[in-house]
């Protein structure tokens, strides 16, 4: 396994090998990876010849008020991860690199982008759509891979690749959850002992919504108070948001149709801010 930090060296490579006729497959995260990244290596080492897995914590997707500086970074298990699991290239670029002085070119992705984690995160998105097009650039992949748990991530980026004709094809991996229901995230490890023994609730509010929905109720409001009900027993949550939207701009509907809609929730817990999401 190759251990890559120059975007210089990384793209020569990405270069060399797409004229080998070598397909490349894309892992972006931000390290201290659990099962839910592994799970993306294993989805794209099925389609391509070579994996290239990222890690960069991104400093532009972070907000003045939120927690860039202590943001778990586990480098050392992160590459014994990569190893094991089979990955051909880790690519770890320095934030210096990434941003230098005087960088200022960024892209707005203006309709998934809004609402959502988009009112509570400003400028969130646009660093998520800056530094993405960049690592497809630097990494020339013919395939990426993003996991659901992120759906309205995962929907501007298609959108974004869309827009400015990005060769890149985006594969969306389903949710990993813990035993108990708990979405995977590298943000689980903030949770005190009390807080994570309450965190799984989060999912078996959206189980009731899923249930309520297949019942035949198809009002948005009717099934968010479903929701809302549910997460109101517990005091520790703080709801961000509840929103039912379409799957595929992320804009809320007022009717759930089945297979297209998504049900989207954000809740604070403690100092830790939680997403979930099941399609209805």
């Amino acid at each position: 396994m190759q251990v890559i930090h120059s975007i210089h060296e990384m793209q020569s490579l990405a270069i060399q090998m797409r004229t080998q006729g070598k397909l490349i497959g894309c892992v972006p995260t931000m390290g201290c990876l659990h099962e839910g990244h592994l799970r993306l290596v294993d989805i794209i080492k099925e389609k391509c010849d070579v994996v290239v897995l990222s890690i960069f914590v991104n400093p532009t997707q972070f907000g003045p008020n939120e927690d860039y500086e202590r943001y778990p970074r586990a480098m050392e298990s992160d590459l014994a991860m990569c190893e094991g699991r089979g990955v051909d290239i880790v690519f770890a670029p320095k934030a210096e690199e990434m941003y230098p002085a005087n960088f200022s070119t960024y892209v707005n992705e203006e309709l998934c982008s809004r609402g959502l984690c988009g009112d509570f995160r400003p400028g969130h998105f646009r660093g998520v759509a800056t530094v993405v097009l960049m690592l497809f650039n630097i990494i020339r992949p013919d395939v990426a891979v993003f996991g659901q748990k992120d759906a309205q991530q995962v929907a501007l980026i298609k959108k974004m690749v869309s827009d400015l004709f990005v060769p890149v094809t985006i594969q969306v991996a389903p949710i990993v959850r813990e035993e108990d229901g708990l979405a995977k995230s590298s943000r689980n490890t903030y949770l005190s002992a009390p807080q994570r023994k309450v965190a799984p609730e989060i999912f078996a509010a959206l189980q009731l919504a899923r249930t309520t929905a297949d019942g035949g109720e198809h009002r948005a409001k009717a099934v968010c108070d479903v929701v809302q009900a549910h997460l109101g027993k517990f005091p520790d949550f703080r709801p961000q948001y509840i929103s039912i939207v379409d799957s595929t701009t992320m804009q809320p509907v007022e009717e759930i149709t089945p297979g297209q809609t998504l049900l989207a929730v954000a809740v604070a817990l403690g100092t830790t801010r939680l997403i979930d999401n099941i399609q209805l």
